[in-house]
């Protein structure tokens, strides 16, 4: 089998874990900001966990895995609970992206710890480390992706939820009509490599950042 297409398996598998993890800690941090506005429907549900199945979407994760980007099963919210709804919707909307953007950098940080050990052969221990140092990469990478995507100000992604504070109500509700027909058009963008360049554009841009801040701290001097 070609090494090229062994790394490729690899990765994927790398991107399993690390796609669990994100779409559990970004649905919870949805479920978790709009409890401390006041709304408690995630909550009742049993959606503020770190359980990923509770968040699953086999599409979504398919996409995700395969693409880096993806989706998970929404957190229901409410609105109507928030003192602010255009506000407190925008929050918490806010809050899954943000959430993406601290566990890329706690990625960054795992792998640049990882590449400080050094060892004389490559034995079991090597073999693990590097191990270890791809997983924080897919990692960082996949969260940044997943921060970027989510920030685009269309629906069904965070970013229009956000803009919601900033639009008129039917200007964003006339937007939402079409939230299901947006979703496949981005599928299909994906599918087909369209949206590769610019993605790839910003994510280098957003973790080299990263990079360079953590990079700032004295250890890794």
């Amino acid at each position: 089998m070609p090494q090229q297409l062994i790394m490729r398996l690899f990765g994927i598998l790398l991107t399993v874990p690390a796609a669990l993890i994100s779409i559990a800690v970004h649905e919870s941090a949805h479920g978790y900001v709009s409890y401390k506005q006041g709304d408690p429907t995630a909550k009742n549900l049993g959606r503020i966990t770190l359980n990923p199945l509770k968040h699953f979407d086999l599409f979504g994760f398919v996409c995700m895995v395969l693409f880096r980007v993806g989706w998970a099963r929404p957190v229901p919210v409410n609105p109507r609970y928030y003192k602010n709804p255009r506000r407190g919707m925008s929050i918490t909307a806010a809050a899954g992206p943000i959430s993406n953007i601290i566990m890329a950098f706690i990625g960054v940080i795992g792998y640049e710890l990882v590449g400080l050990i050094s060892f004389p052969e490559m034995n079991t221990a090597y073999y693990i480390c590097v191990t270890i140092y791809m997983f924080f990469q897919v990692f960082a990478s996949l969260n940044v992706f997943l921060a970027i995507f989510n920030l685009i100000p269309i629906p069904p992604f965070d970013g229009s939820r956000i803009a919601y504070i900033f639009m008129p109500p039917k200007a964003y509700f006339g937007i939402m009509k079409y939230e299901r027909f947006i979703m496949l058009g981005m599928v299909v963008l994906l599918w087909l490599g369209i949206l590769d360049v610019p993605l790839d554009f910003l994510s280098g841009a957003l973790l080299g950042g990263m990079e360079w801040l953590v990079e700032l701290i004295p250890i890794f001097k």
